[in-house]
Order: C-alpha cells, then structure tokens, then sequence
C-alpha cells in the first residue's frame, strides 16, 4: 500500500512516526537506568540474606507504568497534554498545574527521532530496511542519552541490537553488510576496544572505559561490517576530543574529569549510517 507513495510523502509519514516514537524514548531515557537499579538493589538485597527495602513506594514501575507525571506536583499528563512536540509548544514548555518548566531536551528527542525516521524511510523507502534502520536509530539515539547522563549502556539495549543486526544480516535485510562481514564486525569492535581498555588498564592502573563500550561497538560493527570499524572509531575519537576540549574549557566536566565514550560512538554510527563510514576517512583525510 505504502510502496506507490511519493518519497516525500512516505519520508513525511515516517517522520510522524518517528514523533510518536520519540515520545516513548524520552520514557526509555529516564525511566530503563532506575529500573536498572531498582533491580540491582533486589540483588544485593537477595545476596546478601537482608529483606529487601520496602519503605518507599509499591507502586509498579516500568516502561509503561506509572502514567507519566510532573517532577514537581505530581500532576498526571494528559494524553493531550503528552503530543510531541506541539505539547510542549501549546504549554510553553511548562507544567499546565504548576507551571514548573519542562526541559527542552524531550521535544528535541522527539524531533531528531522524526528526522531520522523520515531519513531511513526516504533512503530506502517502503521496505523492511528502513524499519529495521529506525530501530537501530531508535536504540543508538537512547543509548547515547542514558550513557551521556548516568555512564551506562544498558545490555536490555546493547545486546538486542546486537542480535537484531545479525538476524537482519543474515536474512540479507541490510545492503551495507553480509552476514560474514557482520560477524567479524561483532567480533573486531567487541575485541578491539577490550585489548584497548586492559592495556590502558595495565598501564596507568586506571579503567578508561566500560565493557558497554565495547558491546556498543559490537553492535556498530554488526550493523556496518567491520571494513566500518577504523572508520567509526576515528570519528567518535575526534567528536570526544572536541567535545571533551570544549567542555574543560567551559568547565562544564563531570567530577573527576570524564566524558562518556558511548555518546561518540553513537555519533560516529550516525554519521555512518547518514554518509557512509567511507566518508569519515575523507572527512578526516584519510
């Protein structure tokens, strides 16, 4: 039904999607890193013998439970009130009880999940390539957000893109890779950035990166192959360099003088998945 539409019509109904989709991401964002910890003090509580506590809330808490609520008052949004984008400009960006501000950044992310839905739909049009290249919009956009705000790359995320990548490979769904070229990709970016933190490690005592580093540019290298990996690496090594710079100039660094690694190389995906990995290497004249 979709494939007689024009590219810009389809582009434009992806992009819709993209907004509908986006809006659930910002609840991926805030809500999947206090899952994570409510689940690791369940943990510690079972391993170490000591009933778990239960002085706060017994509400249920997931992805889709509690209805989302303002910070401040506690106000329930509305379906309404919960329209991407257009919400937030109607409101003002505010609480419509308390007027307490909303931040920016959840109209952005719903804006920049349209743009990239429009983009997959426009490049490879009516097909279960652009579904799949949105997903993998979807998960590197939230991993990039998480990692940025808490140092974490959830494996409820890393490793299903993972595994995604390799079942669309294989099915010969995606026309950068082949399912070889997607399993060495996996095994080059998992393995590189593993010898690299364990001789930075013996070198200096010190960890300079997280193994969900490591799974994320497994999953790069699945998606793009790993012909794809020097160039991807280059790439979110001279965004972290700049942004690193930027930031200690500003003084804007995080107490002990760290920068997430993961949002670079979500970056660097990106830009592969835009441009090509080719024109990383002409873009930093290799």
């Amino acid at each position: 039904m979709l494939d007689g539409l024009p590219a810009g019509a389809l582009a434009g109904l992806a992009g819709v999607l993209g907004l509908l989709v986006g809006s659930f991401l910002n609840v991926v964002i805030y809500r999947l890193p206090k899952m994570m910890e409510q689940q690791w003090a369940r943990e510690c509580a079972e391993l170490s013998g000591k009933p778990e506590d239960s002085s706060g809330t017994t509400e249920a808490f997931n992805l889709f439970v509690p209805r989302s609520r303002c910070s401040n008052c506690g106000h329930a949004i509305r379906w309404y009130e919960n329209m991407p984008v257009l919400s937030y400009l109607v409101l003002r960006g505010r609480c419509s009880v308390c007027e307490t501000p909303y931040g920016i950044r959840y109209p952005v992310v719903e804006l920049v999940t349209g743009l990239l839905f429009a983009f997959c739909a426009w490049r490879w049009g009516a097909s279960v390539t652009a579904l799949a290249w949105c997903g993998f919009s979807a998960a590197l956009l939230v991993l990039a957000l998480i990692d940025w705000d808490t140092t974490l790359l959830p494996d409820d995320i890393t490793l299903p893109l993972t595994w995604a990548g390799l079942i669309i490979a294989a099915l010969q769904w995606n026309p950068l890779v082949s399912l070889p070229d997607a399993l060495w990709g996996a095994v080059g970016g998992y393995m590189s950035l593993w010898l690299v933190y364990w001789a930075f490690k013996l070198v200096t005592g010190k960890e300079g990166m997280g193994y969900g580093d490591f799974k994320l540019f497994a999953a790069l290298g699945v998606w793009f192959g790993w012909t794809a990996l020097v160039p991807i690496i280059l790439m979110a090594s001279v965004i972290g360099a700049v942004i690193g710079i930027a930031m200690k100039f500003s003084s804007g660094l995080r107490e002990g003088g760290y920068v997430p690694f993961g949002p670079f190389l979500a970056g660097a995906g990106f830009t592969a998945m835009i441009f090509g990995p080719q024109s990383i290497l002409r873009a930093v004249g290799l």
